[in-house]
């Protein structure tokens, strides 16, 4: 008994010794198994919890690559069909980079899960305005100024989208009946851009040779919509596991990391621009997400469900998601946005991830 004391350490010895567990052989055999177990089931959880983040995070990549293939695809079918450049620009490549949040949107309400939704949209939103906008700022190192008409178009409707969704999401339930309004604001704004776009830019588009179209778009297409689907699944189940294992409501999570990773398109799709010199439409590519995301994923995600929006979301994303917007459109009044704002929409993105996860 002597030599089984002797040979533990002199953590356990003093374990041994808090619990009142002295020369009794039994008592110490049975601390020594529940002691040993116990640090197995620390290992077990250790190891299913980098199992659940890998899996996170290799959904998430999936339905990030598929969302690119289905654009890219999308665009090639959309311009053999012969739309215009800017229609193939601001709704299919706009609705392609939107599609992991209106796709993990549906299966967190179909999965009961449907505080994961609003929780998206506000930080993707967040993040399209401060973190986004900054950056492409930021890259470019110049003051990018804002001379097309249709800008103003945009930031219209993204206060006007942003006041909607503060509208059916105060009550803390958003339900069909009252989503329904953000197709028709939507389709508003659809025909409002499309009418607007000039006859030169529509003769420009239309003069492309319609030569025949393989079938390579079309077999990408259909494989990426797959991949969207399951990517988009997979996220949501392992962001519920990870919710519950990290004691965190998954709204919060979906605020903060699954927002983040669902706006990675548009963050790589306006680095591309910005390397490319077309830094206004790179504005234009963040105002156009944002709108899709707050005027058509509610809509389109409550007709499975009823949506949830947490206290913790109402208190303080929701309206920092308002003044997000605000903020936006009242510093691009001078049609020009400077360095330094933009190192004020990054900082001011710093500060709402460190409010939100406490730190």
């Amino acid at each position: 008994m002597i030599l089984v004391r002797r040979s533990l350490p002199p953590s356990n010895k003093r374990t041994l010794k808090a619990f009142k567990i002295d020369r009794n052989p039994i008592q110490i055999a049975v601390f020594l198994l529940a002691y040993s177990s116990h640090k197995r089931v620390l290992f077990f959880l250790s190891l299913a919890m980098l199992i659940t983040l890998l899996t996170f995070a290799g959904a998430l990549l999936v339905l990030l690559l598929s969302a690119k293939y289905f654009t890219d695809s999308a665009e090639q079918i959309g311009a053999w069909l012969g739309l215009p450049v800017f229609v193939i620009g601001v709704f299919i490549v706009g609705i392609g980079t939107s599609l992991p949040e209106l796709i993990a949107g549906i299966m967190s309400v179909q999965q009961g899960n449907s505080e994961i939704l609003p929780g998206n949209i506000m930080g993707a939103n967040i993040s399209n305005i401060f973190l986004i906008t900054g950056l492409v700022v930021i890259l470019y190192r110049k003051t990018i100024l804002l001379q097309s008409s249709y800008m103003y178009i945009d930031l219209h409707f993204l206060v006007g989208s942003f006041l909607y969704f503060i509208i059916i999401a105060y009550d803390g339930i958003i339900q069909w009946q009252e989503a329904i309004i953000g197709l028709f604001i939507y389709l508003a704004y659809a025909i409002y851009l499309i009418k607007g776009s000039n006859e030169e830019n529509l003769k420009k588009s239309n003069s492309n040779d319609h030569s025949s179209l393989s079938a390579k778009p079309i077999l990408v297409l259909l494989v990426a919509s797959v991949g969207i689907y399951f990517g988009a699944d997979y996220t949501i189940q392992t962001l519920s596991e990870l919710a519950i294992a990290l004691s965190v409501p998954s709204s919060i999570i979906a605020l903060t990391l699954l927002s983040l990773g669902t706006t990675l398109p548009e963050l790589a799709v306006n680095i591309a621009a910005v390397r490319q010199g077309k830094t206004e439409m790179a504005i234009g590519n963040v105002l156009g997400s944002s709108v899709f995301n707050t005027l058509m994923i509610p809509p389109i995600a409550s007709f499975f469900g009823k949506i949830e929006v947490p206290n913790t979301l109402l208190q303080f994303s929701l309206p920092m998601m308002g003044a997000a917007g605000l903020l936006f459109y009242l510093l691009t009044q001078d049609k020009k946005i400077s360095t330094w704002e933009g190192w004020l929409f990054l900082c001011l993105y710093i500060l709402f991830l460190i409010k939100v996860m406490g730190w």
